[in-house]
């Protein structure tokens, strides 16, 4: 059993983290749903997950002006790796939006996926772990000492 980490709070010295979550629209967006609902109820996670990926398919121009706006307002980027990533060209897209931004990344497999399934462009394989709240929480904690949160 892993015991819980609690939760930053509001006036703490590590404030609430903001993840963008990006995630295969057309196939994974089942798994997106549940790892947003179980990181805002009583997951072992020193962060919150506040969904700020697009809600709905957008024309090409306004969801980069979009994803770009909001991923600007994160504090990391948390890609939900499924087993068609070899489809989701979105996905390498707010890859490199984070990259760009300074916004450190890493990724957490879903749907079946593993470490022999093939990752987004962009995204590390040693940067990837199975979807465990407690590994989760410690790349959580890294992230929030690199790139712009450092």
């Amino acid at each position: 059993m892993v015991k819980p980490i609690p939760k930053a709070s509001s006036g703490g010295a590590m404030s609430d983290p903001r993840a963008f979550v990006s995630f295969d629209f057309d196939n994974n967006e089942t798994q997106k749903i549940l790892f947003a609902g179980q990181a805002k109820t009583d997951s072992p996670t020193p962060f919150t997950v506040h969904d700020w990926s697009s809600k709905t398919k957008l024309p090409q121009s306004q969801w980069e002006a979009l994803v770009k706006r909001k991923m600007a307002s994160t504090n990391m980027c948390i890609v939900l790796v499924g087993r068609s990533m070899n489809t989701a060209t979105g996905v390498a897209k707010e890859i490199a939006m984070a990259k760009e931004l300074n916004v450190p990344t890493f990724g957490v497999y879903v749907d079946g996926a593993n470490t022999s399934s093939t990752l987004p462009a962009g995204l590390q394989q040693n940067r990837t772990m199975a979807w465990k709240w407690d590994t989760i929480a410690r790349a959580v904690t890294q992230m929030m000492g690199e790139g712009k949160n450092a």
